[in-house]
């Protein structure tokens, strides 16, 4: 009689211990799949011309914490998305920053350029930098680069004439 009493009470410990261990397989299921609030959530017309994308349409820039993320559409639907946080992900997968440089745009540029462009920060610590009366520019230029980069309340523009990359953020009309 014992053996059956301890059999059932070890029965309903396991039972109870499947059903707190489903509980909280379901909360942490949901919990990843929803939607994200971002602090950050703005449509721009953006522009990107290198070698390897080639976009100019409406996309949407969303930032949460350290997290940045750029959607580009064409007639509605997502066509790219590029997530920025300590590695840059892309349909290809996710890389270094440095990778997604030397892969996308050019392998001269210090991994932060990207996110400091699309934020509309300094490239370069600042190198170069003038300010102008709605913002400013930096011009630089050695064997590698020849960029010219504003930022201003019409928007942001990275041209670097020497590895045919253009980038341009500006708000909607």
């Amino acid at each position: 009689m014992h053996a059956i009493k301890c059999t059932m009470k070890l029965s309903i410990q396991w039972v109870d211990t499947v059903k707190i261990s489903f509980l909280f397989f379901i909360t942490f299921f949901l919990a990843g799949c929803s939607v994200k609030t971002y602090e950050m959530n703005v449509s721009k017309l953006i522009v990107i011309k290198s070698p390897q994308i080639k976009y100019a349409d409406l996309g949407y820039i969303r930032g949460h914490g350290d997290s940045l993320r750029i959607e580009l559409y064409e007639m509605g639907n997502v066509v790219k998305s590029i997530e920025i946080n300590n590695f840059i992900c892309v349909d290809d997968g996710c890389m270094l920053k440095n990778v997604f440089n030397q892969k996308y745009l050019s392998g001269s540029y210090p991994s932060d350029t990207l996110e400091n462009v699309i934020l509309g920060h300094a490239i370069y610590d600042g190198k170069s930098l003038k300010k102008l009366y709605d913002g400013y520019m930096q011009k630089i230029k050695d064997e590698n680069v020849d960029i010219t980069y504003e930022v201003t309340s019409e928007g942001i523009r990275f041209r670097d004439s020497k590895n045919g990359i253009l980038l341009k953020i500006s708000s909607p009309q």
